[in-house]
């Protein structure tokens, strides 16, 4: 079983920055791809940023040159350094672990840490 425990959400004033952390456990195989997701309220979960284990990037267009993700393949965890915030990145922020193997593709999904920006 996987588990993902994500911590660093709260209350920032706009243009802040805050970083969330992400750690996985358990059945993880090398071959993987973690990432941030979010959804605001009435909103459809969208694609934030993604990283492979070979530390290939992509970011969803709302926050490129703003969001940066990173990641720790030793401990399994996936960071993402959020600056220049702005109040439409209020949401719940979800990690994401996509392992991928030969013959199957399986997604974990962290609970959701909030992220709010005020104005």
């Amino acid at each position: 079983q996987v588990q993902l425990v994500e911590s660093g959400g709260g209350l920032v004033q706009a243009g802040g920055s805050l970083r969330l952390s992400c750690a996985a456990s358990g059945s993880i195989f090398k071959i993987n791809v973690m990432g941030w997701y979010r959804q605001a309220p009435g909103k459809q979960r969208e694609l934030v940023a993604t990283i492979t284990n070979g530390d290939w990037t992509n970011y969803g267009d709302s926050v490129k040159g703003r969001f940066t993700i990173s990641r720790d393949n030793a401990k399994n965890t996936v960071y993402l350094q959020m600056n220049s915030l702005k109040p439409e990145d209020t949401a719940v922020y979800y990690c994401n672990l996509r392992i991928l193997r030969a013959v199957s593709t399986n997604d974990y999904w962290g609970q959701g840490t909030q992220v709010t920006v005020s104005s």
